[in-house]
């Protein structure tokens, strides 16, 4: 026996991952360039690791090995030093193909644009997941994948959506001028069969106001649908090959989450978008083969996949005519009983739902979830403080840092500081008598002697001078505040203060010189 011989060099791989690293401009100033260099959004620190580290370590996890990372053409060369790093130690097999895009901050390029110009990379289905989506530890991407290669088997669904439960803020933590909350969006769904139904777009709520427009069609096939308006979309979505070829024909479509998938949903329920559609997202020559899944997944062994797919058509009322609820078939009833139509591909777009209290999910792509998934790591830990003894010995054995903070390597603490429920980054300095409250400092910020800071987010290099007393703010990288200065409630850009003072009056002197010499 060869024990050299290893079987997976001989299977393919199952799925392609593709994660999405846009520039952020929801995050600003956070993302704002610092100086000459960008700030990526992927590279931001959440619980002093970058973002993108927890969807890669997610992907890792459940097996998929490919993966294509897309950002900006700017800022390929700081995702690539983050990938040839140390840091990929948390990766370790997976294989990253970091492409770019030309795109520049004020004008972004659509989800479906991106996926139409790399469609020629994608030859297997496909997970999408954005840089910034933080699962719970108790939450895999198994799941998804699971119920998207059942699902394709059994009925011929054609894709896979994950929705999470928000949490609510809490009492005060909300500042209006750091941005708008991000309201859920409705959707329609059939829990029993985990079924996505409909998405309520920006169109439908323009057309329709305040009401929801359904057709009869989707009533009919899935009687007990249900109305929620208090699911997030992940943007984390598991798909067919095919999906894209149906993406190529709707060249219109710009937005993955408000145009492409709220339209994918409705071929599962309308006859004549099936009829236009259905050979494109299930040609007749693909045939439902699930080797490859079952070499690639532990489920198989699973009660519910042994179910033989007879098992799994809708059954008859009984004979006995007790109005018994019968199973729900994850093949949903046609209301005209179609023999011929009932054996095509559902075309489903299966749908998994994430509640708050299996785990805390969250998008970090608003400043209020960026600070609350950081303060949520604390929650979760007990004094982090780094581990090898030279930190360790910059940090004053009088300083106060209580036991819901962390402290990253190579930071400075002077004595008599205090530090609450925070995240210090690297190589910062803290000086005397300082007080940190509710705060995320970034790496190489420096905190003068007296520096007062409560429930701010402070950008890489920022520096906060001596008695400055911050709240709640958000500064941009390299942001420089005076000494003896109060700010509250806002988010500072460099431009504030690179202007000169009295520079806007010496341009008007200069114009007006300028203009009195032509009239001469």
């Amino acid at each position: 026996m060869d024990f050299d011989y290893s079987t997976t060099k001989l299977i393919p791989q199952e799925f392609l991952a593709i994660v999405l690293a846009g520039f952020g401009n929801e995050l600003v100033p956070l993302t704002g360039n610092y100086g000459d260099e960008p700030s990526p959004k992927a590279l931001l620190p959440i619980a002093n690791k970058p973002m993108l580290e927890y969807p890669l370590v997610w992907i890792e996890q459940s097996g998929i090995k490919n993966v294509l990372l897309v950002c900006p053409t700017p800022h390929r060369s700081a995702l690539s030093n983050y990938i040839q790093s140390d840091s990929s130690s948390s990766f370790p097999s997976l294989r990253i193909d970091l492409q770019t895009y030309d795109e520049t901050q004020d004008l972004n390029v659509g989800t479906c644009a991106i996926l139409r110009h790399f469609a020629h990379k994608i030859q297997q289905d496909f997970v999408l997941l954005p840089c910034d989506f933080v699962p719970p530890s108790s939450f895999s991407l198994t799941q998804l994948l699971n119920k998207f290669r059942t699902e394709t088997m059994y009925d011929g669904a054609i894709a896979t959506a994950c929705f999470y439960e928000g949490r609510k803020p809490e009492k005060g933590s909300h500042t209006d001028e750091w941005g708008l909350l991000p309201s859920p969006v409705p959707i329609v769904w059939d829990e029993r069969s985990g079924t996505l139904l409909h998405i309520e777009t920006p169109d439908d709520v323009d057309r329709n106001g305040e009401e929801i427009e359904l057709r009869m069609s989707l009533l009919s096939r899935y009687p007990r649908a249900r109305l929620s308006a208090s699911l997030l979309d992940s943007h984390v979505y598991v798909c067919r090959r095919q999906v894209l070829d149906a993406l190529q024909q709707k060249s219109r479509f710009d937005s993955i989450r408000e145009e492409f998938i709220p339209w994918l949903c409705k071929p599962q329920y309308q006859r004549t978008k099936r009829q236009k559609y259905g050979h494109v997202l299930s040609p007749s020559a693909n045939t439902i083969n699930q080797s490859l899944a079952l070499k690639h997944s532990t489920v198989h062994t699973a009660p519910v996949q042994q179910r033989s797919r007879e098992e799994s058509l809708p059954q008859s009322p009984p004979s006995d005519g007790q109005n018994e609820e019968q199973p729900r078939s994850l093949i949903p009833f046609l209301a005209d009983d179609d023999e011929e139509e009932s054996m095509l591909a559902s075309l489903r777009v299966g749908l998994v739902v994430q509640r708050a209290d299996g785990g805390y999910a969250a998008r970090a792509n608003n400043l209020h979830s960026y600070l609350e998934l950081n303060r949520h790591f604390l929650s979760q830990t007990t004094y982090f403080l780094p581990t090898d003894q030279e930190s360790r010995s910059l940090i004053d054995h009088k300083a106060q840092i209580s036991s819901d903070s962390m402290i990253g390597h190579s930071t400075r603490v002077e004595e008599r500081t205090t530090v609450k429920k925070s995240i210090i980054g690297q190589h910062c300095v803290i000086g005397k008598m300082a007080r940190i409250v509710g705060c995320v400092v970034q790496d190489h910020c420096v905190i003068a002697d007296g520096a007062k800071l409560d429930g701010c987010v402070l950008g890489k290099g920022t520096k906060v001078g001596a008695k400055a007393e911050l709240s709640r703010c958000v500064t941009q990288c390299g942001y420089e505040v005076s000494a003896g200065e109060t700010v509250k409630n806002e988010k500072l850009d460099v431009s504030d203060w690179t202007a000169t003072p009295g520079s806007s009056e010496e341009d008007e002197e200069d114009e007006e010189t300028s203009s009195e010499e032509e009239s001469d």
